[in-house]
């Protein structure tokens, strides 16, 4: 303890010192909260080695819960001790709470808890930072300690590292077939890193702490190569009875931002300092902000945190202005764009047309699903607010009015800002029927293909889309597939696939109404190839690979394993990444 805080705790005078009161019991509801948080994130090691992959299914969902939680007890025990709270009293409440959390490895987590439950008691537009924690820094200088490390240092060879790296974790299951994967690896690497032929210096650094999620388990640091340093991983499965097997070995940005991308479900993973974890993983991805890496770790309330100071940072350094998003206009939710920050804006319209069979509520409740539910890499992140206030001269005017008009319940027009009362902000991403229309013919295959194992792998997580058009996905800037348009997706399971009846009648293709009775659930896949893509090249391109989307059989087959509980394989790099596709990457 600092002098300083030991002199602001002993001015709270006593337990009955209100604001001392409500500082101590909001930090210890917080310090709850994150006790359950690592007791579910710990045993995500056990779940592994066991193959317990609905068990992690169920703790990802648990764990994201856990903040709801917290926020709600919290504020039920707080309420009645801030009855009669004038402004001075939360001044001192904050900073009793400061003293309080002075020295705390996860400091800046807690002070966006306090951020929530102020904000959850007194009201956004009395947020400043005499009583709360507005100018938080968007990541605090926290280099790793050497507990947090392994440090690996004058390799005889690439094959003695990667061997000495491997054993270094305390897996109680052993490893199906160690020496063949540290070939395969050795070779790999030797293969495809020219700064490896004839190197006399290699040595890594690699996290203690492993990063698990869906079936898999990553090893993550960096290796250098005389003065070349490289992010390195090495992605582990564990199959049930045969033991833990490397699946990949990545040592480029590229791969390792896909694995920690926006559109993937959060790691698991013990970390006693966020900061410092975040501040590693960014020294290997420059250009993830940490409000990404915040929330890859499973800190999504402080991921927002972060993303508002970021935004916040942004707005004072550039000029821009929020405009309408690129594609075809929504029916149900109004886009704009801060293309500067690579963001989007989505407000819910006030009134749908009659085409939409959905509720402004039943849209939160799909953002909520997409939130608790695994990703794969197909579906993206979002960050919700509630009354974020962007300043009105950063707006084009028809942006303004539309808003204004068409959105009233959700905007609003305060002095020289934009309230928006309710809003989405996830990551800026190319139109999918956009990018088809100026890519080149290798590009549109490769983008098709792509689609395709979007559908496919969203199916595989239980996830129908409902609505597959083009203009309902994105294409990021590493070329992936996401699947962005929330109406009307629902779970697999509950969807009925049906074979189109046949209809010898030859005037009933002449019906505007079909003439056999649809259910609500009911979807005929064989349709898809009609509408989905227009009749020429891109028709062609996707049914070259994936003509089993148009087939009843296929989405009942996916259901079928859904059902018996089988959670099925989803990598967060390209297959061609994988030791089983050999020893050359393209």
């Amino acid at each position: 303890m600092t002098i300083k805080q030991s002199q602001t705790l002993q001015d709270a005078s006593g337990w009955r010192n209100r604001p001392w009161q409500v500082a101590v019991l909001l930090l210890r509801d917080f310090s709850a909260y994150r006790a359950d948080f690592q007791t579910i994130t710990g045993g995500a090691r056990a779940r592994f080695q066991a193959s317990d992959w609905l068990g992690a299914q169920t703790a990802a969902r648990s764990r994201i819960q856990l903040y709801s939680q917290f926020r709600s007890g919290c504020l039920q025990r707080l309420t009645p001790l801030i009855s009669g709270f004038s402004s001075q009293d939360w001044i001192t409440t904050r900073r009793y709470f400061e003293a309080l959390t002075e020295g705390l490895p996860d400091r800046e987590l807690a002070q966006t808890g306090y951020n929530t439950i102020f904000r959850k008691l007194v009201g956004r537009t009395h947020l400043n930072h005499e009583q709360a924690f507005v100018r938080q820094m968007v990541i605090a200088q926290a280099p790793l300690e050497p507990f947090e490390t392994f440090q690996f240092n004058r390799a005889e060879n690439l094959s003695s590292l990667v061997e000495m790296i491997l054993l270094s974790f305390p897996f109680d299951v052993p490893f199906a077939h160690l020496d063949g994967d540290v070939q395969t690896i050795a070779a790999l690497m030797t293969d495809n890193i020219p700064a490896l032929m004839g190197v006399k210096s290699i040595s890594a650094v690699m996290l203690r702490s492993v990063f698990y999620r869906n079936k898999g388990a990553y090893l993550i640091g960096r290796l250098a190569i005389g003065t070349h340093v490289l992010p390195l991983v090495f992605a582990l499965n564990n199959e049930a009875g045969v033991g833990i097997s490397v699946d990949s070995v990545l040592w480029n940005e590229k791969d390792l931002s896909r694995i920690f991308s926006f559109t993937r479900a959060y790691f698991m993973v013990d970390v006693n300092r966020p900061a410092a974890i975040v501040q590693f993983l960014n020294s290997l991805m420059p250009a993830k902000k940490p409000s990404e890496l915040y929330s890859s770790l499973g800190y999504y309330k402080h991921g927002k945190t972060a993303f508002y100071a970021e935004l916040s940072q942004h707005l004072g350094q550039s000029k821009d202005l929020f405009k309408k998003a690129e594609g075809i206009e929504g029916l149900v939710m109004l886009v704009f764009t801060l293309a500067s920050h690579q963001v989007v804006f989505k407000v819910i319209r006030d009134r749908f047309p009659p085409s939409k069979k959905v509720t402004a509520a039943a849209v939160k409740q799909a953002y909520h699903l997409v939130k608790t539910h695994d990703r794969v890499g197909r579906m993206a992140d979002t960050h919700e607010f509630l009354e974020l206030r962007l300043p009105a001269s950063r707006f084009e005017d028809q942006v303004l009015q539309t808003l204004l008009a068409e959105g009233s319940h959700s905007v609003s027009l305060v002095g020289d800002e934009v309230v928006l009362h309710h809003v989405y902000v996830e990551r800026l991403m190319t139109p999918l029927n956009l990018y088809l229309r100026s890519c080149t013919e290798f590009e549109r295959d490769l983008v098709i293909d792509d689609y395709g194992l979007a559908i496919k792998q969203l199916a595989a997580a239980n996830i129908f889309p409902g609505d597959m058009l083009p203009k309902n996905f994105g294409v990021t800037r590493h070329g992936r597939v996401i699947f962005y348009d929330y109406d009307e997706i629902c779970y697999l399971t509950d969807v009925q696939f049906r074979a189109l009846p046949v209809n010898n009648d030859e005037n009933a293709a002449l019906e505007q109404e079909p003439w056999f009775e649809v259910g609500e659930f009911d979807v005929f896949p064989e349709e898809f190839e009609h509408f989905l893509l227009a009749k020429g090249p891109l028709r062609s391109s996707f049914s070259e690979n994936h003509r089993d989307l148009f087939t009843p059989k296929y989405w009942q087959s996916v259901q079928n394993q859904l059902r018996v509980q089988t959670v099925l394989d989803v990598f967060p790099y390209r297959l061609n990444r994988r030791l089983s596709a050999g020893t050359t990457f393209s």
